[in-house]
């Protein structure tokens, strides 16, 4: 669930980009996001984030695909996944963008927050 909802049980169509974003984390990486990492990471978007702000993003990957995908393309995914589930609904993109992103390489992605 989204932050703001958690919160303030306010559910806008930012929601549903925040859920869109975890459920690319979920596919990319085979795990759910409620799997328990360690002490320091809680949860699957924790981990995405902390492996982002490492520069080590596809560390993320299920191990299971090694081989089997562009690397470059991979990154763009978790890239987008890091935009949608970003705290501020503001700074998220809007569901057209993300389409736009995930279908266009001449659109310059910003950098999650």
């Amino acid at each position: 669930m989204s932050p703001e909802y958690l919160i303030n049980e306010k559910f806008s169509a930012k929601s549903d980009v925040f859920s869109f974003g975890i459920l690319i984390l979920e596919i990319i990486s085979g795990k759910r996001n409620n799997f328990y990492y360690s002490d320091d990471v809680a949860n699957l978007m924790s981990y995405a984030w902390k492996l982002w702000r490492e520069g080590t993003p596809l560390d993320l990957l299920d191990p299971t695909l090694e081989g089997l995908y562009a690397r470059n393309e991979a990154t763009r995914c978790i890239h987008i996944a890091l935009l949608c589930v970003q705290d501020d609904p503001d700074a998220r993109p809007s569901m057209a963008t993300i389409v736009l992103m995930l279908n266009s390489y001449s659109t310059t992605l910003p950098l999650p927050q």
